[in-house]
């Protein structure tokens, strides 16, 4: 494995900043100081100018694989990921067959050997009937269990009141909830096929999976936590009446913890008109309103943790009327410099972005070595040039789906390295395909 000495970096971790250079070695970070003299065998990265960030790990990602992956596979998102500076990942259940049992998370783990280039992990999917696979689950490798109390068919919707008391009451890791009232979804559903029939407008999108819909399902997911003494993360929330749910401060010895996703503080209703489509999903993204209020959050403590929820579907398949087109974005590539956008700002500091997207998940979910830039841990790393602008685009764009949302958007920063497990994988512009990431583990 190659040596490098990264020099001259301006390192943002633990909630400072400090001029000095990093040295890595067989995978981790083996010191950090100033002038570290550089072994002979080192390859050198100058990083006048740029910032050092510990990797960002993306805590929820749907991968597609496996059963769908005519979309995207764990092979293509993690090379758009590692172009992006996210270094670790944690996909989520809701593919076919569903990862609802210890031996659908081994075959996960399997396909992900050797192909993933970023850091991997799989959270295990909760159903209205598999309370003994979620006991008999190992804490070790498994970051969390994901229910969808909404927003979800078949047997991954959770809408059995005696079951979420067992999920909620036995989990040996975190609940992830999916937070929708799906009643409240049907409702609004034949309001608007009553008024508009088929054709109906992307506009009622956030009227559809209304903020009513949100409140209600993460009200009922808070009240289930206290009652149990769950660990809970709430994700994907979109509105500002939900922030009142959670605490400020600190994320250290919460027992319930909040994310925003990049699209819900990047995009708002108003871009409904230009977007349509390619901005469904759910939750919806709502008003400009529910937008500052999800910022203002970040910054007060209120929301924990930043991920991406990346979705990807095709563009043929997102090309379809309101109800045939599938919600879900692809995100990734472009996650870690829409959130610097926040930075420039001033919606939140380096030192604050650097907790949301690698301290915070790391901690949250038990991540073993990684998550920040201390001697000894895994180099996960992310060198970002807070200089040279990005400019987003459909040809750019590494993941099997081949567009973003985000075209034509010029992002102030850019990623200038990643490293992945002390490997080189993203270095100006280029991927490094023989870069493989490694199963996480876990200390909840």
């Amino acid at each position: 494995m190659t040596e490098y000495l990264i020099s001259n970096a301006r390192i943002v971790n633990e909630g400072q900043q400090s001029e000095g250079d990093v040295l890595v070695r067989d995978g981790r970070i083996a010191q950090i100081g100033n002038a570290i003299t550089a072994p002979a065998q080192a390859r050198v990265i100058d990083a006048a100018g740029r910032v050092l960030l510990p990797g960002m790990i993306d805590s929820h990602v749907h991968c597609r694989e496996p059963g769908l992956t005519h979309k995207a596979d764990i092979a293509s998102e993690s090379r758009a990921m590692v172009a992006g500076g996210i270094t670790s990942f944690m996909d989520m259940p809701n593919v076919q067959p569903p990862t609802t049992d210890n031996d659908a998370l081994a075959a996960k783990q399997t396909l992900a050997e050797g192909r993933a280039m970023a850091n991997y992990g799989f959270h295990l999917g909760a159903t209205n009937d598999n309370i003994e696979a979620i006991k008999a689950l190992d804490p070790q490798t498994t970051p969390g269990i994901k229910v969808f109390m909404g927003a979800s068919t078949g047997r991954m919707l959770v809408d059995d009141e005696a079951a979420l008391d067992a999920i909620f009451a036995s989990a040996p890791v975190p609940v992830l909830t999916h937070c929708e009232d799906t009643p409240m979804i049907e409702a609004a559903e034949q309001q608007a096929r009553a008024r508009y029939g088929a054709d109906v407008p992307m506009r009622e999108h956030p009227n559809i999976r209304s903020r009513q819909a949100c409140y209600a399902s993460t009200t009922r997911a808070v009240e289930l936590a206290q009652r149990h003494g769950t660990q809970l993360h709430v994700l994907h929330l979109t509105t500002a009446d939900e922030m009142v749910l959670f605490e400020p401060g600190a994320m250290a010895g919460k027992q319930i913890t909040g994310e925003a996703c990049v699209h819900h503080l990047f995009f708002c209703d108003d871009d409904y008109a230009a977007k349509g489509t390619l901005i469904k999903c759910n939750p919806s993204i709502k008003t400009a309103a529910d937008r500052d209020a999800l910022r203002k959050a970040m910054a007060s403590g209120r929301i924990d943790i930043i991920g991406t929820d990346n979705a990807p579907h095709l563009l043929a398949e997102k090309d379809n009327s309101y109800f045939d087109a599938p919600a879900g974005l692809p995100l990734v590539q472009y996650a870690l410099v829409a959130m610097l956008e926040h930075v420039t700002a001033g919606h939140l500091t380096l030192e604050q972005l650097a907790a949301k997207c690698a301290h915070n998940p790391a901690q949250r979910f038990g991540v073993v070595e990684r998550g920040y830039i201390r001697e000894g841990y895994w180099a996960d790393l992310v060198l970002v040039d807070v200089d040279r602008p990005t400019g987003a685009a459909n040809d750019q764009v590494l993941a099997k789906c081949g567009w973003t949302p985000f075209a034509g958007h010029v992002f102030g920063s850019s990623i200038a390295a990643t490293f992945v497990s002390g490997q080189l994988a993203y270095h100006e512009g280029e991927v490094n395909p023989r870069c493989m990431g490694r199963a996480l583990r876990y200390n909840h």
